[in-house]
């Protein structure tokens, strides 16, 4: 680079008769200005490459970029390269100054021989390059022999990072019965090393564990299903550790790792089951209408809105007598009366209840039918009721004359239940006050007691008790409405008395109006 043509147009250039070299780690790959390749261990960089319309001069105080390796841990000072100026005999008339970033702190120049050398570890994560001054002056007088000049010292990098898991751990949801391939979440690695030196930030992924169920892009670290059918109800929960790994994943590299928590989400996969075929239930023949008589349960083995259940009756001949209504949030079937019952005209009845899936996937129907059927049998159980008239409701005309003891009324009542117990009549006595009637205790004959007067009492309004014998709390009534009849028992009365006052002349036929008082 020193030849005679650029020595001799030295004069039409920004030349100062100063050169830089240095001996350190230095990028042989960054490109020399001058266009021209430099050996190594020297640089010689000039102003520009670029061709001029006058002659060109080279400059002489020249740079490059040093670089000195992150991490050093050796004992002695770092060597990071030499200034030389081209003035320079060797004479120590030369000294040499160096300013800038880190300069007497991170950085020291011999002022003799221009040596740079590193006083402290460097980390190229901290900081990557410092930016620095240099300049010659006459030691004797003081004066610079060159303009300052920058030039910069790169830390380069070395594979002291391993990479991390920022984000991590992780969780992730995938439906049960996912296709293989199908893409569960991407967890992503830095490495705080320099990505544009070497491979000491190139992540290459891999599963730890997890597998056969999970398998992870070696580049994108994509997470996907690797296995066919997986089954939430045989397993739910996976715990998948993923490694990044630096270097390429070579031998040699540093290695992260993260968690990936994966729960497998429901699919209406399942159709309900009864675990049980028959049920066998009972209710009261008493049993209000709406009041429960049972619950059946269909099992789905899904969950949420997989499992929900609608429960219906789809045949037997308790459908008119029986309801079913489902409970969601137990998801049971509740039976309960329709209409009311009665132990003595049908005894049982039997339900044919279907449960099944209101929310259907349809790449599933293959799986069969989303509903199942049991048979519920239902006993009608006797209670003990009270003895019932019939009619429930009596109207009786009777004269005001009738003598006592006359029956006017045959009153009945039964036991509806099986046992058809003995009936005894009675009246209760506070609809018939003024005892006008009784009934006979076996017959229900009902008669009077006491002489009738419709001009006194027109009507009365009794009510008539039937009573078991083997059981005196069940009584049973009946009101009976008697209408008393009018007879021609009373002669006419005045209702004042009369005076009358007849002149004695008076003749016949002839009337006296105001003679009578």
């Amino acid at each position: 680079m020193r030849t005679s043509g650029r020595m001799s147009n030295a004069k039409s250039w920004l030349g100062l008769g100063m050169s830089l070299y240095f001996w350190g780690l230095m990028d042989l790959t960054t490109p020399v200005l001058s266009g021209k390749p430099t050996p190594p261990g020297k640089l010689e960089v000039f102003l520009s490459d670029k061709p001029q319309s006058h002659p060109r001069t080279k400059r002489s105080w020249v740079w490059n970029q040093f670089f000195v390796l992150e991490e050093y841990t050796g004992t002695d000072p770092l060597y990071v390269g030499k200034l030389h100026s081209d003035m320079d005999r060797g004479d120590g008339s030369i000294k040499y100054i160096l300013s800038g970033e880190g300069a007497g702190v991170v950085f020291t120049i011999d002022d003799t021989t221009g040596d740079i050398h590193a006083i402290q570890r460097l980390d190229r994560e901290e900081r990557a390059q410092y930016t620095l001054r240099a300049q010659a002056l006459d030691r004797r007088t003081g004066r610079p022999m060159e303009p300052e000049s920058e030039f910069i010292i790169k830390i380069q990098d070395i594979n002291d990072n391993e990479p991390k898991f920022l984000d991590g751990p992780y969780v992730a949801t995938v439906p049960e019965m996912s296709p293989v391939g199908t893409s569960v979440i991407r967890v992503t690695a830095t490495d705080a090393d320099d990505p544009t030196y070497g491979n000491s930030a190139r992540v290459v992924y891999s599963i730890l564990q997890g597998q056969p169920y999970f398998s992870v892009d070696s580049k994108t670290g994509v997470i996907r299903t690797a296995l066919m059918n997986m089954d939430r109800e045989a397993k739910e929960n996976y715990e998948v550790i993923v490694q990044a790994k630096d270097m390429g994943g070579q031998l040699g590299g540093l290695a992260g790792t993260t968690t990936v928590n994966i729960t497998l989400s429901d699919v209406n996969d399942n159709p309900p089951r009864f675990p049980q075929k028959h049920y066998q239930m009972s209710v009261l023949e008493s049993a209000p209408v709406s009041s429960t008589v049972g619950r059946v349960f269909a099992k789905d083995l899904d969950e949420g809105i997989n499992a929900e259940m609608k429960y219906t009756i789809v045949d037997g001949d308790g459908a008119d007598a029986f309801d079913i209504n489902t409970d969601p949030n137990f998801q049971v079937g509740i039976i309960t009366v329709k209409k009311p019952l009665s132990f003595e005209r049908k005894k049982s009845y039997t339900l044919k209840v279907e449960g099944a899936n209101p929310h259907l996937e349809m790449r599933f129907l293959n799986l069969g039918p989303f509903q199942d059927t049991t048979t519920v049998h239902i006993s009608v159980e006797d209670v003990d009721e009270p003895p019932v008239f019939d009619p429930g409701f009596y109207f009786v005309e009777v004269p005001e004359d009738v003598a006592i003891g006359t029956t006017i009324q045959i009153v009945s009542a039964k036991d509806p239940d099986v046992t058809n117990n003995s009936i005894r009549y009675s009246i209760d006595r506070s609809s018939d006050p003024g005892r006008f009637f009784y009934v006979d205790i076996t017959t229900g004959a009902l008669m009077t007691a006491r002489p009738l007067d419709r001009e006194e009492f027109s009507w009365h309004n009794i009510t008539v008790l039937a009573m078991e014998m083997n059981n005196p709390s069940q009584v049973g009534s009946v009101p009976v409405t008697i209408k008393v009849l009018d007879v021609n028992d009373n002669a006419p009365e005045f209702p004042r008395f009369y005076e009358a006052f007849v002149c004695e002349n008076a003749k016949a036929g002839q009337s006296n109006r105001n003679a009578v008082h």
